[in-house]
């Protein structure tokens, strides 16, 4: 009985330490799969996201490349000059862990973009091939 008590107990740890290791990054594509009705994201519809031209947005940004560059890994640059720092979180690890921030940077570039807000599924396609760059 004792010892069926400390396998319990250690079956219970592993499960609580397991749902702590979630992080803002996880939480949001949990968000956008819920929202979506998603089974899962596609890093490759994200890198096709990411790197499409489309012509509802603003005619001088037709694609995520305009300003980010076709390398994630690599500095991109507004159209205001500023350097944008690489969207890629092996590069720039503390990206993506505001939530806050994510939304706020979706619904600016996707506007300016796609003419439109993303749709859960696109932002949680792109923010998974981003995660794996």
């Amino acid at each position: 009985m004792k010892n069926m008590l400390v396998v319990t107990s250690g079956v219970v740890a592993m499960i609580l330490s397991t749902a702590s290791l979630a992080g803002p990054r996880e939480d949001l594509l949990a968000q956008y799969a819920a929202a979506a009705k998603a089974t899962g994201f596609s890093a490759t519809r994200g890198q096709t996201l990411h790197t499409q031209n489309f012509s509802g947005g603003k005619p001088d940004t037709p694609s995520c490349t305009t300003c980010h560059g076709k390398d994630t890994r690599g500095a991109g640059r507004a159209l205001t000059g500023k350097t944008i720092e690489p969207v890629a979180v092996s590069v720039t690890p503390t990206r993506y862990t505001d939530p806050a921030k994510v939304e706020k940077w979706f619904k600016r570039n996707c506007t300016e973009v796609l003419g439109r807000e993303c749709t859960p599924q696109e932002k949680g396609d792109w923010l998974t091939f981003v995660i794996g760059q």
